[in-house]
């Protein structure tokens, strides 16, 4: 796919403001879209939209089919007929500043039974006739995970591997009789299922109508406690009690001595091929109605991935094994054509994985920050960063660019005050100001750069620091909670972000 020269804004839906308790895909969402419209913006990137299980990260989803249904608007529901005003005024006042996940979602997930339950008395016709359509289109994977999250709430939310031995292991019986005991928990999983892309589908549209069109983030590893795991046991290296036997993780680098160990269970490569990657092209083609432009995180793994024994307790006693690579993405192109991917191609990136990226002309990825920090050849020179990629100023897991610029040694990092003093001449060396305003300096100079896509942090539109980061990799809480409130985005920000962009080329 040729990718014009634009440019956009990555924001997670649950930043978004609201009176909700965390960010929705309702009021907010469109008047976001309005905003990047009106900043010449022409991407809204967020994070992957699946429903989250532990430590609240959207990279470790229950299902990489679903959809969130904690971001379903009750401003929304309302307009529908399906949620009363008066069932929301015994709602908490949470704090507008981030999301308190654990009580924010019990409240919400109140509501949301609420309106489930009652959707059959209070749903339009057209509701109707939509939700048995989307039960019937989506049969393949809504039905098992439907199943999954109802039984996983049966079981007090264990991981699936603690359940009864018959339903660990799928037995017709056992799961039919779980389904006709509890068909009403069954159905209030694929009613949240149906409203929420009902819902996303509007936004879509919406977006469109503003010349707007979404990126989303698809990791290419799952959850191990997810219904993609548990409905295919099959396809991935698991043992007898279906616990992981080797998992993924990166080596030891730059950041981290032990490098990270994920815990995502492994694939079954051959089996998959065997298939012509079946489940996969299942995944792309429900992304891809999903979004306009997929970013596959980790890109590297389908030439070669980091495996882990699955008792290991870091990443360093693993080993690189190669992955299915072109393979792969043929199979991807006979299935599904030329769909527009992103590939994120950051890390430990080798000769071969270059390859595989431009031997289907697909976009890689560059960091501003990463171009300053020396071990980094990759990123190196952004002069220099080639058309065919994607410039961002940071990443969900960088800090933002203030707080990167204004770091200091042994504060949330074990960097000396040489290293960071070295890093601050050269950003200044090349964007030639005082670094006042090092956050327009960065996006400038992304803007200004080669690569045809330039996608920058909403943090760094706003100037915010290290508060306001997103997520800090390998620690276990205190991520994904950032949000905004409109006092706080600025028309100025908006007008300055728009007159770079018409400057850059990028309108």
């Amino acid at each position: 796919m040729n990718f014009p020269r634009k440019s956009g804004i990555l924001l997670h839906p649950t930043s978004l403001p609201g009176a909700y308790g965390m960010g929705e895909i309702g009021p907010a969402a469109r008047q976001f879209i309005q905003a990047l419209q009106s900043a010449g913006q022409h991407y809204w990137q967020v994070l992957p939209l699946g429903p989250t299980g532990y430590a609240d990260s959207p990279y470790q989803a229950l299902s990489t089919f679903a959809g969130n249904p904690m971001l379903i608007s009750f401003d929304d529901l309302m307009k529908d007929g399906l949620l009363l005003a008066e069932e929301l005024e015994d709602f908490p006042q949470f704090t507008t500043e981030k999301v308190d996940y654990g009580p924010v979602l019990s409240q919400r997930r109140q509501i949301l039974d609420l309106v489930c339950d009652k959707f059959e008395k209070r749903a339009s016709a057209d509701l109707k006739v939509g939700f048995k359509d989307f039960c019937f289109s989506q049969a393949e994977w809504l039905n098992d995970y439907a199943l999954f999250v109802s039984i996983k709430e049966q079981n007090e939310l264990r991981p699936w591997v603690e359940w009864a031995p018959e339903l660990v292991k799928r037995t017709p019986k056992a799961l039919k009789a779980f389904a006709k005991k509890y068909d009403a928990l069954v159905n209030r999983a694929r009613v949240r299922q149906y409203l929420f892309a009902l819902q996303w589908g509007r936004l879509r549209e919406f977006a469109h109508e503003h010349k707007v069109q979404l990126i989303g983030d698809i990791p290419i590893f799952v959850a191990h406690d997810s219904a993609d795991v548990w409905a295919n046991q099959e396809l991935f290296s698991l043992d007898d009690a279906g616990q992981p036997t080797v998992v993924a993780g990166v080596p030891p680098d730059y950041f981290s001595a032990t490098g990270q160990l994920w815990g995502n269970p492994l694939y079954k490569w051959a089996l998959h091929q065997k298939t012509g990657y079946a489940w996969w092209m299942k995944r792309m083609k429900h992304m891809v109605g999903l979004m306009d432009i997929v970013r596959i995180d980790h890109f590297r793994g389908f030439e070669a991935y980091w495996e882990v024994p699955g008792d290991e307790e870091t990443a360093m006693n693993g080993r690189w094994v190669k992955g299915p690579d072109h393979d792969f993405f043929y199979a991807m192109k006979s299935e599904l054509g030329d769909i527009p991917v992103i590939a994120e191609d950051l890390g430990v990136i080798t000769p071969e994985v270059d390859q595989l990226r431009d031997d289907f002309e697909l976009p890689g990825m560059r960091i501003l920050q990463f171009s300053f920090c020396e071990g980094l050849e990759p990123h190196m020179e952004p002069e220099g960063f080639p058309e065919n990629c994607v410039v961002y100023t940071g990443t969900h897991d960088n800090d933002t660019t203030c707080g990167w610029f204004r770091r200091e040694p042994g504060v949330n990092n074990t960097e000396t005050a040489e290293v960071i003093d070295a890093e601050r001449y050269k950003v200044l060396s090349m964007v030639k100001t005082d670094g006042e305003q090092i956050h327009w300096d960065l996006i400038s100079l992304a803007m200004r750069l080669p690569p045809h896509t330039a996608i920058i942090p909403l943090q760094d539109v706003m100037g915010l620091g290290t508060e306001a980061r997103m997520n800090v990799p390998g620690r276990m809480d205190g991520n994904w909670a950032w949000r905004f409130e409109w006092e706080d985005l600025r028309a100025e920000d908006l007008e300055r972000l728009r007159a770079i962009t018409a400057w850059a080329r990028r309108l």
